[in-house]
This record gives structure tokens, sequence and C-alpha cells, in this order.
């Protein structure tokens, strides 16, 4: 090999080598001799639960909100086709134009947040300060149709509105959201104190999104009989204001009630450098491949649960017979999850894979056993009810598991960067999965096309009068999602963040922190505050 050849090849070698290595100065990278005086903190900071129960459960009721405005949002296309009454079309182009706007937007605030450095923390500002204007913008988004009336589903000025409104939702949501999502990890290094976190969201969260079910279904049939003169956009309105009332307290509250423990680099890395940082992240990397192999994929943009439960079930009293062994195991789900980390012997990994298999299995059998008696309305309840109540009696563990999972592989980009780049890290994987956006849009419309499904026709029990219309509505609403679900955990088989090597990456990782701590004044006093809380806890 000429010397060419080897400069090349070792050029190469290194710049593959400064792309997926660690860097010098993280805690994979460090050494026994830099971080070994902080391993008996790092320890107790690995084993010891340091959360109050006010800072366990004050999230939890962020939570609620957070659910009760998910189960709201369920509806969104439902509310802006129906009740709003926006053609389709228009607002397929909005939320295309919406989610080209994300593309600035999430990189920008990903950025600005990974840069902040605070006497009050990294998060908690953020939430303090927007919540009210995050959930302000939900409120006066589906409060529109009670001030815009009109049957034109052309009409300019809801159109603009509509327009207006979610661009301001993406602008205040990016804006909270980031910090909301990350407040966890940065309030203790225990996985036993962020289980508990996930623990008593789980249960409280849960109990919203039901809320939410019980409340507007009734409501819906009631008003589309004629039994009630309560308008949807009414109905809509009076949801969103509660949910942010109380989403607007609680995060408030958790910004002011709950610390902020996690010892951060002072001084940030580039954003150059720092969007990169995925490539150094091989479990990140992987989930990122698979997600993006199927961002093109969509249901048809529509609430086929809405048709399903109103037309295919009957309305509010089949539709809660068909939900109802759901709802009976699904909050009690949460109480499972000390015994399901007991039978994975801690493997969140393992926990995982077969609770999300479990998940698949559920959706396959409700499809193939509906599909064919999606005409014999009782019949197809009892599937529904069975196989759905299958599926909510491991949600508890499931969803533990995933997001410690989540929180694993964030820890994992600090341990080999030494950075906690949790708002700019996603800046390449948005940027990259906008790219099929224009895929998906077009998908949603061909899909919905070929549901066959008239929306200006009352939803009423069986009102479309085709039963090849509805077997195609019952699989978007259970089985289109069963190919990404697939492609999203095939990841998880490469997992090997587990058992010994997980244990010794927090021990590590907590070392760093306390070096960092201790080699800054600013840090040192949170690190003594921490050793002191550990201590406290300890006896």
């Amino acid at each position: 090999m000429s010397e060419q050849q080897n400069n090349q090849s070792n050029a190469a070698k290194n710049f593959v080598e400064g792309v997926f290595k660690a860097e010098d100065n993280s805690a994979a990278n460090l050494g026994e001799k830099k971080l070994g005086r902080y391993s008996d903190i790092a320890i107790r900071m690995f084993h010891t639960p340091v959360l109050t129960p006010g800072e366990s459960l004050l999230p939890a009721i962020g939570q609620l909100a957070t659910k009760m405005l998910q189960g709201l949002t369920y509806y969104k296309t439902l509310y802006y086709v129906n009740v709003l009454k926006i053609d389709m079309a228009y607002v397929t182009v909005i939320l295309s134009l919406i989610t080209i706007y994300d593309v600035l937007n999430n990189p920008l605030m990903g950025a600005i947040y990974d840069r902040t450095r605070t006497r009050w923390g990294k998060a908690r500002p953020y939430i303090f300060f927007t919540a009210i204007p995050y959930f302000a913008c939900e409120v006066v988004l589906y409060s529109g149709a009670v001030f815009l009336s009109g049957q034109s589903a052309n009409d300019p000025k809801k159109i603009i509105f509509l327009f207006i409104m979610l661009f301001l939702e993406e602008t205040f949501s990016t804006i909270y959201s980031i910090p909301r999502n990350n407040m966890v990890s940065l309030q203790t290094p225990n996985p036993d104190d962020r289980i508990k976190v996930g623990l008593f969201s789980q249960y409280i969260g849960e109990l919203g999104s039901q809320l939410i079910y019980i409340i507007f279904l009734p409501l819906m049939e009631l008003n589309n009989k004629g039994y009630i003169k309560l308008p949807l956009s009414s109905v809509f309105a009076v949801i969103v204001s509660i949910t942010a009332t109380i989403g607007c307290a609680g995060n408030i509250a958790m910004a002011i009630g709950c610390k902020e423990r996690i010892a951060l680099q002072p001084k940030p890395a580039p954003v150059t450098k720092t969007l990169f940082y995925i490539l150094k992240n091989k479990y990140a990397l992987r989930n990122f491949l698979a997600s993006f192999s199927v961002e093109w994929w969509s249901s048809g943009g529509y609430s086929w649960d809405v048709v399903t439960q109103q037309e295919i079930f009957g309305g509010s009293i089949p539709s809660a017979i068909a939900y109802s062994l759901y709802n009976i195991l699904d909050i009690p789900s949460a109480a499972l999850i000390p015994a399901f980390r007991k039978f994975f012997k801690g493997n969140n990994r393992n926990g995982l894979i077969a609770l999300r298999v479990w998940d698949f299995l559920c959706s396959i059998g409700m499809c193939v056993c509906g599909l064919p008696i999606v005409d014999k309305k009782w019949a197809i309840v009892a599937v529904y009810a069975v196989f759905h109540g299958l599926n909510a009696l491991n949600n508890g563990p499931a969803n533990v598991f995933e997001a410690e999972v989540g929180r694993e592989i964030s820890d994992y980009t600090e341990y080999v960067t030494g950075e906690r780049p949790d708002g700019t890290f996603g800046i390449l994987t948005d940027l990259i999965s906008k790219v099929t956006k224009p895929i998906n849009a077009y998908f949603t419309i061909k899909v919905f096309k070929w549901s066959g499904y008239d929306t200006t026709i009352p939803m009423l029990p069986w009102s479309q009068n085709s039963k090849l219309v509805y077997q195609k509505v019952f699989f978007l609403f259970t089985a289109i999602s069963l190919f990404p679900s697939f492609v999203r955990v095939i990841p998880y088989f490469f997992y090997d963040l587990v058992g010994e090597k997980r244990e010794k990456m927090y021990v590590e990782l907590n070392e760093r922190r306390a070096l960092v701590a201790n080699a800054h004044d600013s840090e040192s006093e949170m690190l003594t505050e921490f050793a002191h809380e550990l201590e406290g806890d300890e006896k």
C-alpha cells in the first residue's frame, strides 16, 4: 500500500473515530484515576432515592392535564372538519405548513434550552413561564368554533384562524414541551425515583384521559340524535378550559416545588457539534433509523375511533361496553409494575420488548377476528372488548419500561459526550424526519379516499350503509399502525445497556457529575446539598 493510501486510510479512520467514539472529557473516557475519588457518592446517587412525596406527585398533576389534552386532541381532526367545518384538504395543507415551520422552531428552541443555565435550573424557568401561554393557545384553538360559525368549508376566516392558532400552538408547545419532557431526568439520577414518578403519572394521567372519553362520547351521541341541544363547539370549549386550568396550576406548582439535582457541564459545546451527537449514541441512532423508515405512514388522518364507536358499535352505551374491560384494567395495571420488574429482573429492555409484542398480538387478534363480523354489532363489541382489555392489562408496566429505557438512552449520550444536549439532540432527527412529511400528507389523503368514508353523512349507527366501508374503517382504527410499531421495536433487540453494563455506566456518569460540580463553585453547593440528602435518606 502506498504512503498516500495509508494517509487516506488513517484520515478516514480518524474521522470515523472522531464522529463515533466517546469525547475525551466524557465519563466513558476520563478513566478511573479522575473519577474514582467520587465513587462513593456516585454509587449512592444511583441506589438511593431522594425525591420527596411532593416531587413524585407534582409531575403527575401536570401529566393529568397532558393526558386530558391528548384525549381531546385525539378528536382534533373531527373538530377541524365536523365542528369548525373546514374542508379536509385545507386541514391537510395547514398541518403540512405547520410541520415546515416546526423544522425551524424545534432546532432553535432545542439549542436555546441546551445552553440554558440559571440559578433555578435548566428546565424549571421554561415550565413556569410558558405553561400559561401554551394552555391559553389550546383554549382559543378549541373554542374557535363558538365564535366562528357557518357551514362553509372554504370560509377564509376559519382557515386563517386555524393556521394562526396552530402556528402559535406549535411555538409555545415547543418552548414548553422540551423542558417539560426532560424535567424528571434532571430531578434525580436514581432509577427507582424515576419509575416512582412514572407510576404516579401513569395512575393520574390515565384517570384524566378516561375522564375525557367518559364525558365526550355520550354528549356527542346525545347531540347527534337530537336529545340535547349542547353544540359540540361548546363541549370542546368547556373541556379545554378545565384542562388548561389544571395544566397551568400543576405545571407551575411543579416548577416551584421540584428540584433539579443533576449537575451539568457549565459551558455546553457548540450547537454545530452537539447536533451530531446522535452519531455517538448507537441506541438513539438505531431508534431514529427505525422511525425514519416509517415516518411516511398514515392512518388517513381522520378520527376513526369516533366513527367506530358511533357508527359500528352503535353509540355510547355499546361503546362503553366495548371499552369497559379496558377501563377496568387500565389504571390498576400500574399496580403490576413491581411484579413485572421482578419478573424481568430489572431488565427494562426485555420487559419493553415482551410487552410491545403483547400489544402487537392484541392488535392482530382484534383486526383478524373483528373484520368478518363488523356488521354484527354485539359480536364486534365483544371482540374489541376482549382484545382491548388484554392490551390494557400491560399499560402501566409497558409505559414505565419505555420511559425508563428512553431516559437511559438520553443518559448514554451524556456518558459518551460529557454533554446533555436533550434539545439540540433532536435537531438532526427532526430535520431528516421532515423529509417524509410531504409523502405522509399525500398518503393521508390517499388513505382517506381509499376508506370511502363520507364525512357529510351524520354520525349515526351504520349511516354509511356499507360493510366494506366499515371494514376499512375498523382496519384503519385497529391495525394500520402494526407495521410501524413492529419496525420501531426492532432496535430494542440490539439494546445491550442492561445489567452490570448499565450500572457501570451510571456510576461513572455520576462520578463525572460530581467531578464537574466540585470543579465549579457555582455547582459545588448543589453537590453538597445532594450529598446531605443522600445521607439523610440512608439514615
